[in-house]
């Protein structure tokens, strides 16, 4: 059985303080996650515990995607469901204009090839801190609980690049003729 990123959005929402709703949250937790400096030290703390139950996590090799989501998802502070893609809106408006991209190609690329946990956990605080704390909590939860395999990492490099949007150069058959 695979880990249920619902069941991370569920618990990113309970931890949430929301006055609207009467609701205050766990900012204990929040403040404990995010100064986690290591995802061991984030497998220590007791919400993290909480998340690898909501999830359906039953495994010890679950806990350090557990405890990934966990120290990450502390730092996001608003759900952004219009862009369900978080690839696609740190991405740079067209190829030719990468300068255009919240999280620029460099540190892109150092995101798709972050091996371990610690790697990929200051990764993902950089994109969530360049987006202000505001993304899509679902796609988030997938990206850090289900497995980052070549698969994954393929479908965030095309929505990264907006690869599926044709450019808009000029055609290839025009030729340019020299004075």
């Amino acid at each position: 059985m695979s880990l249920q990123p619902a069941g991370a959005v569920a618990w990113w929402r309970d931890l949430q303080p929301d006055s609207a709703r009467n609701r205050s949250g766990d900012r204990a937790a929040l403040a404990r996650l995010r100064r986690c400096a290591t995802v061991a030290e984030a497998m220590q703390d007791q919400a993290t515990i909480a998340l690898f139950r909501r999830c359906g996590g039953s495994k010890p090799w679950d806990l350090p995607a557990v405890a990934l989501a966990a120290a990450v998802m502390a730092h996001v502070r608003e759900d952004d469901p219009a862009e369900p893609r978080i690839a696609r809106r740190i991405g740079p408006d067209s190829t030719d204009k990468p300068e255009t991209a919240l999280l620029k190609p460099l540190r892109f690329r150092r995101l798709m090839e972050a091996d371990t946990p610690d790697e990929r956990l200051t990764a993902f605080r950089r994109l969530v801190a360049l987006v202000s704390g505001r993304l899509n909590v679902p796609d988030l939860a997938a990206a850090l609980l289900l497995r980052w395999d070549e698969e994954r990492q393929r479908r965030w490099v095309y929505d990264y690049w907006n690869a599926g949007q044709p450019t808009a150069t000029a055609s290839p058959h025009t030729e340019e003729t020299s004075p």
